[in-house]
């Protein structure tokens, strides 16, 4: 009789009229993660607000979301995707075929990433239930893709998406006060009568991560994301409180323009891999919360290969090839870094010490998150930035700013190597993984051996929570999915 009352009280606080209050330090500039390149959009808002016609799980695999089957034809030229039935959008209007057409070709027009799209020929609706995409080539992350938070589906004839998001989610949104707060409420008509199991969710921009923790302690806020690695340990011990810390797709970067004087030289971006030792970077900035990376892909992640070993830590050489490229007594450069992710400033101070070592003299100059966004990403007005840049679910996506579509991304710009264009387009093509995992291994080893970046962690996702919240999905990309997570 005990047993049964316990899992009545349990159901019955599942579907409770809680609001879930969860704390970070960086502030979405907009809302619309089709016309902004900012990754906290699709980490707050995609499974929560915006849906994609598929899902990947917890194991890696596609899984139906807006989408409940789908099938390709033999080449990879063709996708059907079989829609759910019964689905709107948050302001009524039905997400059936032509919707989820209608929302393919806005993206095409106007998505922030259009190269993405550049692949699709034509999307044809079957009927109301049935959308095809068929395709120039044959493309082997197309599903990859129509997963990723630059496929999420929405309402084609609205403009105000960036202010007023509107998508088919289990949560809908209520408002948005810049600087403060961003709130989500239940959507009464989500097709899964079991999700969500809480009533409301408050995002809380909360920069400095001393006073995320006191929101936590005082009950200010239930959940603390993206937590810096000195809160995890100082709560770790807490009976109030569990810390969830796994790895994710994600990797952190020390971008270089090669457009800015001595960047331009191969001999010198070599020095500055040569003069980077990421043990002590893993040690002092994630205080062991993150591994050690030499490529652009994080580790576990489809196709990996360990490219740390082509530029060990060597402060020798780096002094070498500082001298030979003509800097004797090395050089001065500018760091910018995005002072609203306190673990990306950590790092650049730590990086401005291991270069002062070889002879490169580093001014750190801290900017907004919205300056970031437009003179780094957008106008690639820079020296060297630190960033952490998220995955796309199958490299084809996550290298494509490599290869020949987008030759104007922030840290492309004066470096191009015909040879990895074409290994790039012949992987994500080509469907047989024996054969994508050697053409992805050598692309790794050509990003890594030319510089382009220093790939430098992959930080651990790191969430600390009441022990009275649970539910969480321990998705290793770059998503928040909230809709499961209740307070008992």
């Amino acid at each position: 009789m005990r047993k049964v009352l316990g899992l009545l009280l349990l159901f019955s606080t599942v579907s409770g009229a809680a609001a879930l209050r969860v704390a970070l330090s960086t502030e979405p500039p907009a809302l619309d993660p089709t016309t902004n390149a900012a990754a906290v959009i699709r980490l707050l808002l995609q499974n929560n607000l915006y849906e994609t016609l598929v899902e990947i799980d917890e194991d890696g695999a596609f899984r139906p979301l807006l989408a409940t089957s789908w099938e390709s034809d033999g080449d990879g030229r063709t996708y059907t995707f079989y829609l759910r039935p019964n689905v709107f959008f948050h302001d009524g209007t039905p997400c059936d075929a032509e919707a989820v057409r209608q929302s393919f070709l806005r993206a095409m027009e106007r998505h922030v990433h259009r190269h993405f799209f550049a692949n699709i020929a034509a999307i044809e609706v079957l009927d109301p239930q049935t959308v095809r995409f068929s395709l120039r080539q044959a493309d082997a992350s197309f599903l990859a893709f129509a997963a990723s938070g630059d496929a999420v589906i929405v309402p084609a004839q609205r403009e105000d998406l960036f202010r007023h998001p509107v998508g088919t989610g289990p949560f809908r949104f209520e408002r948005w006060d810049p600087g403060y707060q961003l709130r989500l409420v239940r959507n009464p008509a989500y097709w899964d009568p079991e999700r969500p199991r809480v009533e409301t969710i408050v995002f809380r921009f909360i920069p400095d991560a001393a006073a995320q923790l006191v929101a936590l302690r005082t009950g200010e806020v239930d959940v603390l994301v993206e937590v810096a690695p000195e809160i995890a340990q100082a709560l770790a011990t807490d009976p109030r409180f569990y810390v969830v810390a796994m790895p994710q797709d994600l990797v952190q970067v020390l971008a270089i323009n090669k457009l800015r004087g001595p960047l331009g030289d191969g001999r010198v971006r070599q020095a500055i891999a040569h003069a980077i030792d990421r043990r002590q970077l893993i040690e002092l900035v994630a205080l062991g919360y993150a591994s050690p990376v030499g490529s652009h892909l994080a580790p576990g992640t489809l196709y990996f290969a360990d490219m740390t070993w082509v530029y060990p830590h060597d402060p020798e050489r780096a002094r070498e090839l500082l001298a030979a490229a003509g800097y004797p007594q090395g050089f001065s450069t500018t760091l910018t870094l995005p002072a609203n992710y306190p673990f990306h400033v950590r790092t650049g101070e730590i990086l401005a010490a291991q270069l002062a070592q070889v002879g490169i003299r580093v001014t750190l100059h801290l900017v907004d998150w919205p300056t970031w966004l437009e003179r780094v990403h957008g106008q690639a007005d820079f020296d060297l930035t630190v960033i952490g840049h998220v995955g796309r679910g199958d490299p084809a996506l996550t290298l494509a700013f490599y290869g020949p579509q987008r030759r104007d991304y922030y840290f492309r710009r004066g470096w191009e190597n015909p040879e990895l264009n074409e290994l790039l387009l012949l992987g994500a093509q080509i469907a047989d993984p024996a054969a994508r995992r050697s053409i992805y291994t050598v692309a790794q080893y050509l990003i890594t051996k030319e510089v382009v970046n220093v790939f430098l962690q992959a930080p651990h996702r790191i969430l600390v929570a009441r022990t009275d919240v649970r539910g969480f999905r321990p998705l290793a990309r770059y998503i928040l999915d909230l809709s499961r997570v209740s307070i008992s």
